[in-house]
């Protein structure tokens, strides 16, 4: 049996240069020419990422004349949050608390009867 893909947006944000271009579109939107200007890569390898992007609806486009605009679309990325990080904040806020006795506890010198 073959494992279903990968969801588009797990896909896109497994990529370090992608995460980077996410990075750089909630200040402002920006076209293919200025990001590529923020990496040492080919501005064909960034727009290939933009593509990716696109397809996993992290960045909408829109075109004024020949510019391509990349704007952020956040709303992929609220769904991860709610569906994976968000139901996962208690049990992870809680661990340093369930650590710290045992650990405590481990690492207490032990007297002596003198």
């Amino acid at each position: 049996m073959k494992a279903p893909a990968p969801s588009p947006v797990w896909t896109a944000l497994a990529d370090p240069t992608r995460r980077r271009i996410l990075d750089l579109l909630p200040e402002r939107p920006r076209t293919a020419g200025e990001l590529a200007e923020r990496f040492p890569t080919t501005r064909f390898a960034v727009m290939k990422h933009l593509t990716v992007l696109e397809k996993a609806r992290l960045v909408l486009v829109r075109r004024s004349g020949r510019e391509r605009w990349n704007h952020l679309n956040a709303l992929p990325l609220q769904r991860v949050y709610e569906r994976w990080v968000k139901p996962y904040e208690a049990v992870w806020a809680s661990m340093p608390t369930g650590l710290k006795s045992p650990l405590e506890g481990a690492n207490m010198p032990t007297e002596t009867a003198t």
